[in-house]
């Protein structure tokens, strides 16, 4: 049976408030409520959220105890459901729907049925599940989950509350805390490299590097540095089979969707959003702030706050004119 949260009013009003969103409500803080839940699954005990007036006979229809909904469209929630005033609402759905769930936690039980290497370090209340095989030379500190089948090592440093799922393999790289590494990842293998004429291939002896917070999806791959690190500054999220290639710098909160593939040796700058299936040539400099829209490619610079589209990428808006152009062809 699925275990029930019971969150008052007053836990919502605080988590919000401490993430700079003030809501506006008519609600007790004793009201007491047991999940958040989509507007056609929510019940009486439960919240939800409204932000795309696409979704208007939902709304109607809606059993909710209380509804997350900007000014905007406060004007739709019908009468048997209160309402939160908030002005972000779908940050707000973000932020709650983490305090709704149950943290994964480690149990502080090692198998007996693993490898690990005389020269790694464990550290306390550390999970490690069955058939997992730690190299030489790692250390895996405070609260960490490995779950089974994961190869860690060699040169592997796992941060503290970082969950790794079944079937990843991590190697030469240095993981910050409270991440979240998905089945099937691959991070800090050898990159792609070799002398195009003789293909000599390039030893690739430098490692990875993921800030703290990132989240790293299913069978993505991060290669190793040829010589320094490969980054992936904190904050980041990156979604499920993304290649990115060896001495590549991701900034602090990007966003990556999946099926993106970024080159060796390219500079992504802070808050940048990659749309799903984006190829991004190597040795280019990507600005702050910028986003690429999905299936792009990308053969150049991009400058701070631009937003490009198309093969190869240029402006959103010169990219949306050609498009009409060729239609009316």
């Amino acid at each position: 049976m699925k275990s029930i949260k019971k969150i008052t009013y007053l836990d919502i009003k605080k988590l919000l408030i401490s993430n700079n969103i003030n809501p506006i409500s008519d609600l007790e803080d004793s009201e007491l409520f047991t999940a958040i839940n989509s507007l056609t699954n929510a019940n009486e005990k439960e919240l939800t959220f409204f932000n795309d007036v696409s979704q208007l006979k939902k709304l109607e229809k809606t059993k909710a105890k209380a509804c997350l909904v900007n000014s905007e469209n406060l004007k739709y929630l019908p009468s048997n459901t209160s309402s939160i005033l908030v002005e972000n609402t779908y940050k707000a759905f973000a932020l709650l729907s983490n305090l709704f769930s149950f943290k994964t936690l480690s149990n502080g039980i090692i198998s007996k049925n693993l490898l690990i290497h005389n020269t790694s370090i464990i550290n306390k209340n550390v999970q490690i599940d069955q058939f997992v095989d730690i190299g030489e030379n790692c250390i895996v500190h405070e609260n960490v989950i490995i779950h089974s089948n994961c190869k860690i090592g060699p040169n592997a440093i796992i941060g503290s509350n970082t969950i790794i799922y079944s079937n990843s393999n991590l190697q030469d790289c240095i993981i910050g805390s409270d991440c979240v590494i998905k089945s099937g990842a691959v991070i800090g293998g050898s990159g792609f490299g070799f002398d195009p004429i003789s293909k000599v291939r390039i030893n690739h002896m430098g490692n990875v590097v993921i800030g703290d917070n990132c989240n790293i999806g299913s069978n993505t791959t991060i290669d190793r540095a040829v010589f320094d690190s490969t980054i992936i500054s904190k904050n980041s999220f990156i979604d499920n089979l993304v290649q990115i290639a060896h001495n590549v710098y991701v900034g602090e909160e990007a966003i990556i969707a999946a099926q993106t593939g970024i080159a060796g040796s390219t500079k992504i700058g802070n808050k940048v959003i990659i749309g799903g299936q984006a190829g991004i040539a190597g040795h280019l400099t990507i600005g702050n702030n910028v986003k690429i829209a999905a299936k792009s490619g990308v053969t150049k610079n991009v400058k701070d706050n631009s937003t490009i589209a198309g093969f190869p990428a240029v402006d959103i808006k010169r990219w949306k004119i050609s498009n009409i152009k060729l239609n009316k062809l």
